[in-house]
């Protein structure tokens, strides 16, 4: 007999929805990593070489990370609501275990379909892993303390830019795994090695702020209050981008400039924030319009479209897995359309099969290629979503 759990709080749609959206925006960023033949040639946000639409293709999967972190802190309080302080500790520190071991795992074989693991590529799961561990040790803090950590991390981290800058970035290991990574390489061995994507101190404050967040979610909450301080946050943290972005002091370690190639490229420098590690004025910029999103969501009404997007937020994990694997299959097939061989998929100067450095497609194609990919993961996840729902197995929980 299928068993449905009781005891599951109602999911909150303006949560779900909104991490419907970023999941398929992200899908975008991955599928042109794969098929734009630019991707592994030159940086989309080269203001000397890119266009304002590959800028804004690569700036808009910015709200991506910030997003998804912030909302897993949310979901982490929200799951405390039916735990007891001690399950939800445990819960998340072997959730964010769990985490870190899919992301060695799968989505490193996803990425780089090399059965052999050459290369680990520690990524934004990773991060959340991390961040999910340091999380269930901090719920034992009273509130207040959570979420003064998780200012002082995401207000304050900036500060050790400087220390950095007069290192020249020569850190050390440890420093680098914290607050830098950016691509940074631990061998392993003569054949393997660590690479270190995101760096997770950083991204256990916004983490930390998401799960404080979740207490504007609360059944006693009253809902038009939190749509109203969700207005004031928003715009709080768009008005502190600016602010900021115009001082061109402090928030973020790489400072815009005017542009030679005019106005609008100003304007993308301007926009130009660091993510590597997540700058404040890179999570101010990203999630300050998300808040504001997530309030106007509120009151929207199910409908199709909603419906749609839902569907991929309340199975974000699975998404995630099976999308860097379905995307990386279409350049299996697009790698042999092309007139590639076998002797060619492996290339030296990238980490993943079939994927040359030189190859893909212009940008419209690209977008083609995510179009199709979101309509086929679409049943996958429409899918999951009804087995998870009908289901309590405790392992469901992790997935």
């Amino acid at each position: 007999m299928v068993q449905v759990n009781l005891q599951a709080r109602p999911r909150i749609q303006s949560l779900d929805i909104l991490r419907g959206v970023v999941m398929i925006i992200m899908a975008l960023d991955h599928v042109r990593d794969f098929f734009h033949a630019e991707a592994f040639l030159d940086s989309p946000t080269n203001l000397n070489t890119t266009s304002p639409l590959l800028f804004f293709t690569r700036w808009i999967t910015h709200f991506c990370a910030p997003v998804f972190v912030f909302l897993a802190g949310t979901s982490g309080f929200l799951s405390g609501q039916r735990r007891t302080k001690k399950q939800l500790s445990i819960f998340l520190l072997t959730r964010g275990l769990w985490l870190v071991i899919a992301e060695m795992a799968l989505v490193t074989l996803a990425l780089t379909f090399n059965p052999e693991y050459n290369a680990f590529f520690l990524q934004v799961i990773w991060a959340i892993g991390m961040s999910m561990i340091i999380l269930g040790l901090l719920v034992w803090l009273p509130f207040s303390l959570i979420l003064l950590y998780g200012i002082i991390v995401v207000f304050g981290h900036n500060l050790l830019d400087y220390p950095e800058d007069a290192r020249n970035g020569q850190v050390g290991a440890l420093w680098n795994i914290l607050h830098m990574s950016n691509f940074f390489v631990v061998p392993l061995s003569d054949e393997r090695a660590l690479v270190f994507v995101y760096a997770f101190f950083p991204w256990s404050g916004v983490m930390a702020l998401g799960y404080c967040f979740g207490k504007f979610f609360t059944r006693e909450f009253d809902p038009e209050r939190r749509r109203r301080l969700l207005y004031r946050i928003g715009f709080g943290l768009i008005f502190l981008f600016i602010i900021l972005r115009l001082l061109n002091s402090y928030g973020d370690p790489v400072p815009w400039s005017v542009q030679q190639r005019g106005g609008v490229y100003t304007f993308l420098s301007f926009l130009n924030v660091y993510k590597y590690p997540p700058s404040l004025m890179y999570i101010a910029v990203t999630l300050g319009p998300a808040i504001i999103v997530l309030a106007l969501l509120e009151t929207v009404n199910v409908s199709r479209v909603s419906s749609f997007l839902r569907t991929f937020g309340r199975v974000p994990f699975f998404y995630y897995i099976i999308h860097f694997y379905l995307i990386h299959a279409l350049c299996v097939i697009a790698f042999y359309v092309s007139g590639n061989g076998n002797d060619q998929i492996v290339d030296p100067n990238t980490p993943f099969y079939f994927r040359p450095q030189v190859f893909g497609y212009n940008l419209w194609i690209v977008y083609g290629i995510w179009a199709l990919v979101i309509l086929l993961l679409y049943p996958l996840c429409r899918w999951y979503e009804r087995y998870k729902a009908s289901r309590s197995s405790w392992w469901l929980s992790y997935v």
